[in-house]
C-alpha cells in the first residue's frame, strides 16, 4: 500500500471515528434529556436513579397497588405534598426541629438510616423535584410489597442506589393519609421496632399537613387503640403539630385510661413548642391520681428548665413524694 494510500485510509478512519462520537454524545445527551425531562424539577433532589414520572391513575391507593403488584426487583416511589407548618429538617431517619444543620446526602439504600452532612453542596447530577415547603414521602418496593416507608426534606440529595425510582406527580395529601394510615394500622404499629413500617407511615402521617393527617392521629390515640400506638401518636402530636397537637395531648392527659400512656404524653408536652404545654404539665404533676405521671410529668419539666418549671418543682417536689 503507498503512503498516499495510508494516508487516505487513516483519515476516513479518523473521520468515521469523529462521526461514531458525535453521535454518541448526542444519543447520550438526549437521553439525559428525556430522562430530566421526565423527571419534576424543582427542590429535592435525587440521583443514582433510573427515573420516571407518572401521574396517580384513578386513586394514589390503586397507583400504589398497581406498583407493588408490579415490583419484582427493588425500587423507589416517591412524591411531594405540603409539610406541616414549622421549621424542621428530616433526612434520612434523622429528625431535627430546626433547619440549622440542613440536609446532606441520604443514601436511601443503606440497612440503616443515614445522614451524611458533610457537605452542603448539591450533587451537578441529582434530578431536582416539585418545591414549596415540601415533604417527600418515599417507597421501597421489592418482591411485590413494601418493604419500607422514608420522609425527607425537600433540600435533601437523594441517593436511590441505582434502583429504578418513580416520581408520583400531583398527589392529593388526603389520599396520602389514607394510603399510609392503612400501613398504620395494618403492621401492628404497637410493637417496639425502630423500622416497623406502622411507625415509619405514622411519622410520614405526622408531618404532612391539613386536616386529613390531623384527623388521622387523632384515630390514633383513641383509647381502644393498641397502647404502643397511642404513645407514637403522642410524640408526634407534640414534636410537630403545634396548637391542634397540644389540644389532643391536653385531652390524652385528662382522659386516657393508661397509666403508662398518660407517663408518656407528659414526654411529648415536653416537646411540644407552645407556651401551654408547661402548663399542662405543672397540672398533671398537680393532679394525676398517678405517682408515676406525677414523678414523669416532674422529671420532663425540669428538662424544659425553665423559671417556672424550676419554681413548680420546688413547690411540687415534697407533696410528690408524699403522695407517691
Amino acid at each position: 500500500m503507498t503512503i498516499v494510500a495510508r494516508k487516505v485510509l487513516l483519515g476516513a478512519t479518523l473521520t468515521l471515528l469523529n462521526f461514531s462520537t458525535r453521535v454518541n454524545s448526542s444519543a447520550a445527551q438526549e437521553g439525559t434529556a428525556r430522562q430530566n425531562a421526565a423527571a419534576p424539577n424543582n427542590a429535592s433532589r435525587i440521583e443514582n436513579a433510573r427515573m420516571e414520572s407518572r401521574h396517580v391513575a384513578g386513586t394514589l391507593a390503586a397507583t400504589m397497588a398497581e406498583a407493588e403488584k408490579n415490583a419484582a426487583s427493588p425500587m423507589w416511589v416517591g412524591y411531594a405534598v405540603k409539610a406541616v407548618e414549622g421549621e424542621r429538617t428530616i433526612c434520612c431517619g434523622n429528625y431535627s426541629d430546626s433547619r440549622g444543620e440542613g440536609c446532606g446526602r441520604c443514601e436511601l439504600e443503606t440497612n440503616r438510616d443515614h445522614w451524611n452532612n458533610s457537605s452542603h453542596e448539591k450533587s451537578a447530577s441529582a434530578v431536582k423535584l416539585e418545591g414549596g415547603e415540601q415533604l417527600i414521602v418515599l417507597f421501597r418496593l421489592q418482591d411485590r410489597h413494601l418493604t419500607r416507608v422514608k420522609v425527607a426534606s425537600e433540600d435533601c440529595v437523594l441517593d436511590a442506589g441505582g434502583f429504578p425510582f418513580v416520581w408520583l406527580a400531583d398527589v392529593k395529601p388526603a389520599e396520602s393519609v389514607v394510603v399510609l394510615g392503612d400501613y398504620v394500622r395494618k403492621e401492628n404499629a404497637g410493637e417496639r421496632q425502630r423500622y416497623s413500617l406502622g411507625n415509619e407511615a405514622l411519622t410520614a402521617i405526622a408531618l404532612h399537613d391539613g386536616a386529613a393527617a390531623a384527623g388521622a392521629l387523632e384515630s390514633f390515640v383513641a383509647p381502644a387503640q393498641p397502647e404502643e400506638l397511642r404513645k407514637q401518636a403522642a410524640f408526634w402530636l407534640g414534636a410537630a403539630r403545634g396548637k391542634e397537637g397540644l389540644a389532643a395531648l391536653q385531652r390524652m392527659a385528662k382522659k386516657d385510661p393508661s397509666t403508662e400512656v398518660r407517663a408518656h404524653v407528659t414526654f411529648a408536652l415536653s416537646m411540644s413548642k407552645e407556651p401551654a404545654a408547661l402548663e399542662e404539665m405543672i397540672r398533671m404533676a398537680h393532679e394525676d391520681e398517678s405517682g408515676h405521671v406525677r414523678g414523669q410529668a416532674l422529671f420532663w419539666l425540669a428538662q424544659k428548665a425553665g423559671k417556672r418549671a424550676l419554681a413548680a418543682i420546688e413547690a411540687l417536689s415534697p407533696a410528690i413524694q408524699i403522695r407517691m
